[in-house]
């Protein structure tokens, strides 16, 4: 008898706790309100030129909207030797004023990129600029928009 009630108790706890939980939908990117802030104004710069055996920073990912959490996948490749600097990296979303997201992906950095499985962001379109260097010193820089669909 005894123990039926301390196993009825320990599972009616355990359910409340369960129950109780909040359900985790993804590592926060970007915030809603880091969203609602006002874009840049002018033009945003990015460094662009000819051919270079510079570092190379490509977004993986759908050109169309996606739902989130979604995954969040960059691909860094470098040249001549040269290795990539992940302590040089620098995620930036533009706004004003921008928001510095490269704390929130240093758990997912590799030398080989970023893999961030389950990034939460609010929906709408949200410009990120992405900043590497090689050990050699040479700089990439891309941007691109991630689309996020209500």
């Amino acid at each position: 008898m005894l123990r039926s009630l301390l196993t009825a108790a320990i599972l009616a706890i355990g359910f409340a706790l369960i129950a109780g939980t909040p359900a985790s939908a993804g590592t926060v990117l970007i915030s809603a309100d880091e969203a609602k802030l006002p874009p840049p104004k002018g033009a945003v710069g990015v460094a662009t030129r000819g051919i270079t055996r510079g570092p190379k920073v490509a977004y993986i990912g759908a050109a169309d909207a996606t739902k989130s959490p979604m995954r969040l996948q960059l691909k860094f490749e470098s040249f001549g030797g040269a290795k990539i600097d992940t302590d040089s990296l620098k995620v930036t979303y533009v706004k004003t004023p921008a928001v510095d997201l490269t704390p929130r992906l240093k758990p997912f950095v590799k030398s080989d990129g970023i893999d961030m499985p389950d990034a939460e962001l609010p929906a709408g379109d949200h410009l990120i600029r992405v900043d590497v260097k090689d050990s050699d010193g040479r700089v990439a820089t891309t941007s691109f928009t991630l689309k996020i669909a209500p």
